[in-house]
């Protein structure tokens, strides 16, 4: 058997049908960890559809509770060949974001996976059900043609990632050994183009906080007392236009990174921004002087993701009582995270509003990781992926969005190597979520690909 025949088992799984009939299967779970009332769901993922699955690829496995008792329970699977052979971690989350099933079009619903065209349309398809199938499916393809894969394999499934990963860095803590590896290949997020392979090493990070004016108790009468009580939305609309001009270029020194570095330029440049089928960009926003991947992926970027005053869905005629503001700042490695939430107190503080309170999410929190083009297991993915796909992939050194990947890098001290199986239109976090068939048969290959090399040995050594 040979690195062809590997390829072709993938693809064939395809053909026949089988990724799609499964991957419905799996969409099935309502897994929404954002609901309450779906946390037997999680556990249920993971006893009928991950552990039977592992177990016939020759895994051993075991389902362990969350240590925070707000997250869901993790598995973890073994595959083990030999001591003197390299191991890979592979990582996946079966959760989902909530379902929204109002808002998705006629004719689709989250839980029922629906084909039109080159889509698969159900909540989970991109993110992330369609790609941990993938790589398991690729990884049985590899046992198939060679009658083992020739590397130890060790795989990480929670459910809790769209609730901030809760518990998984003390549950890496605490099972470091088990989790021991030379190397994390996974897949999440986009690819910046569906037909080419990408390649990333690490993330920004995310912090996300509220910001308040709280003035009194209840509203009051906005023609009695209009002009005579301070307007709490106007106070907050004000301090948060000090965050950023106009074109939202941030303004609070601490912000704004160092380590947009000539390597970092280099390794983006010429890389693609704009997506078929998602929305155009604005070239008037964000920091003037940069292109638009380096503010994508260089960069840090602030928005604001909600706000309230009143009763938006039932205006009355009142001043309100108070005003909130749901912000996120999306940072790269350069922005010291311990300061990020105090530096804007002293930035708000400095320009007069010392009555807006800051409150962080307790799950709101991933910290900015980046791996150097240059690591070795970084140039052994992109070799396999060339060889593949028959062209070389895009190489970020970290993704826009965020990951808990610092979980592998700073706990369990791994290089870290992402192979996105999605597409930045794909409706991730949003209703209509869908995966390409095109894109995710490639997957099937070059991951096959990526794992019968890694198999043959010849892999960096530690």
């Amino acid at each position: 058997m040979t690195r062809d025949v590997a390829i072709e088992f993938a693809s064939s799984y395809f053909d026949k049908g089988d990724f799609q009939s499964e991957l419905a299967a799996l969409i099935a779970f309502e897994t929404e960890s954002q609901n309450p009332d779906q946390i037997a769901e999680l556990q249920r993922y993971l006893d009928e559809a991950m552990m039977p699955r592992l177990a016939s690829a020759g895994y051993t496995c075991e389902i362990f509770p969350n240590p925070d008792p707000c997250g869901g329970p993790l598995l973890i699977g073994e595959r083990h060949e030999g001591d003197d052979l390299p191991t890979v971690l592979t990582y996946g989350h079966g959760d989902v974001i909530r379902s929204q099933t109002d808002q998705w079009r006629e004719g689709l619903h989250p839980f029922k996976l629906v084909e039109e065209g080159d889509r698969l349309y159900g909540r989970g398809t991109a993110d992330n059900k369609g790609q941990h199938l993938i790589n398991i499916a690729a990884i049985e393809a590899v046992i198939a043609a060679r009658g083992k894969l020739g590397f130890n394999s060790r795989f990480v499934i929670e459910m809790s990632e769209e609730v901030g990963s809760s518990g998984l860095a003390e549950f890496f803590e605490a099972n470091k050994d088990r989790l021991s590896a030379d190397v994390l290949i996974a897949s999440d997020g986009p690819r910046l183009q569906p037909e080419t392979p990408t390649m990333f090493m690490g993330s920004r990070g995310g912090i996300t906080f509220d910001l308040s004016v709280n003035l009194r108790e209840g509203a009051h009468h906005s023609g009695n007392w209009g002009g005579l009580l301070s307007d709490p939305a106007m106070i907050l609309v004000h301090a948060l236009a000090t965050i950023t001009d106009a074109r939202g270029q941030i303004n609070i020194p601490e912000w704004r990174p160092n380590s947009l570095t000539p390597d970092v330029k280099a390794a983006l440049k010429g890389l693609p921004i704009e997506s078929e089928g998602g929305p155009a960009i604005d070239p008037n926003w964000g920091e003037e002087s940069l292109t638009s991947v380096e503010r994508a992926y260089g960069w840090n970027s602030f928005a604001i993701l909600a706000m309230t005053s009143g009763v938006p869905e039932a205006p009355v005629n009142a001043i309100s009582a108070k005003a909130n503001a749901t912000c996120q700042l999306r940072y790269v490695v350069g922005t010291p995270p311990e300061d990020i939430l105090p530096s804007l107190r002293r930035h708000l503080d400095a320009n007069g509003f010392e009555a807006v309170e800051i409150t962080p999410h307790d799950r709101g929190f991933f910290r900015a990781t980046r791996l150097s083009p240059d690591h070795p297991w970084v140039q052994f993915v992109h070799t396999s992926l060339t060889k593949t796909a028959g062209k070389p992939p895009h190489v970020l050194p970290n993704l826009a969005g965020s990951l808990p990947n610092d979980s592998f890098s700073d706990i369990l001290g791994l290089p870290t190597v992402w192979v996105p199986h999605s597409y930045r239109a794909c409706s991730q976090h949003a209703p209509n979520e869908h995966a390409l068939k095109s894109g995710s048969r490639n997957a099937l290959q070059v991951m096959a690909g990526l794992f019968w090399d890694i198999g043959a040995g010849e892999t960096p050594k530690a």
